[in-house]
């Protein structure tokens, strides 16, 4: 059964960073795309950046281009989300997902992710 558990949120300045980890085990994620997605309240759950496991491609929303950034570890399965000058509009509740290979280019679409941690939250004071 596939297991992916956030860590690393929590309460950060306008301007600070953090580093989110997500740990992933179950299954062999060889082929899979590992997908950061963010849920702010009272918005739908929005896509923020996503990596294929095994050829490092990486993808950015629009709005985090240039301030995070999305890599792995394949050796611990972890994949991690280096979030730089951090923005108010920033905090959400911060999601890991998997999304199984041979389904196209659906990256950024929630719903063709097949599992889900619980995730973390992010809350950037002004």
């Amino acid at each position: 059964q596939v297991q992916l558990v956030e860590s690393g949120g929590g309460l950060v300045q306008a301007g600070g960073s953090l580093r989110l980890s997500c740990a992933a085990s179950g299954r062999t994620f060889s082929g899979c795309t590992m997908g950061w997605f963010r849920r702010a309240p009272g918005k739908d759950r929005d896509f923020v950046a996503a990596i294929n496991w095994s050829t490092g491609t990486t993808y950015y929303a629009d709005s985090v281009k240039g301030r995070f950034t999305i890599s792995r570890d394949n050796a611990k399965n972890t994949i991690f989300l280096q979030m730089n000058s951090l923005k108010p509009e920033d905090t959400a509740v911060y999601y890991c997902a998997v999304l199984l290979p041979f389904k196209g280019r659906v990256y950024e679409t929630s719903y063709a992710y097949d599992y889900w941690g619980q995730g973390t939250q992010v809350t950037v004071s002004s």
